[in-house]
């Protein structure tokens, strides 16, 4: 069942992925830096558990091309802090619109035990205690 769940959810953003000449690892980038706005390139390599290589290339792409902003730490002139640009903003929205979408349609079919079962299985398939800590309770009752 995760499979096919996985490829309907991501079948919308995949699809505008690839009319921007994007691929998967572009919207995860995309999707972290917008969620946490001024994040470290360490704190995101930390996240994504990829290579610098990795995503020193998707990163790369996506600023030369105008939706990821990399700016000097204040404090310590030698990070990098990324948020995105309107332009980044827009494309993110529209990336993860259908999967909203979806979200809201299963959570309001399946009411709230349900969504709270679902949540406590998503988060004992996440392995480390640090990423598990990083999602607060959920609030079943503002679906």
């Amino acid at each position: 069942m995760l499979f096919y769940a996985y490829r309907d959810f991501i079948a919308e953003p995949d699809a505008i992925l690839r009319r921007s000449g994007f691929g998967r690892a572009h919207h995860r980038v995309i999707y972290f830096v917008g969620r946490y706005p001024d994040t470290t390139v360490s704190a995101l390599l930390d996240i994504l558990q990829i290579t610098k290589q990795s995503l020193s290339r998707v990163l790369g792409q996506l600023i030369r091309e105008g939706y990821i902003n990399q700016d000097k730490g204040l404090r310590d002139r030698r990070q990098r802090l990324l948020s995105l640009t309107e332009k980044g903003r827009k494309l993110e929205r529209r990336l993860t619109a259908d999967q909203r979408a979806r979200f809201a349609r299963a959570y309001s079919e399946a009411g709230a035990d349900a969504v709270e079962g679902f949540r406590k299985v998503i988060l004992e398939l996440i392995s480390r205690d640090e990423d598990r800590g990083r999602f607060k309770p959920f609030d079943c009752d503002n679906l």
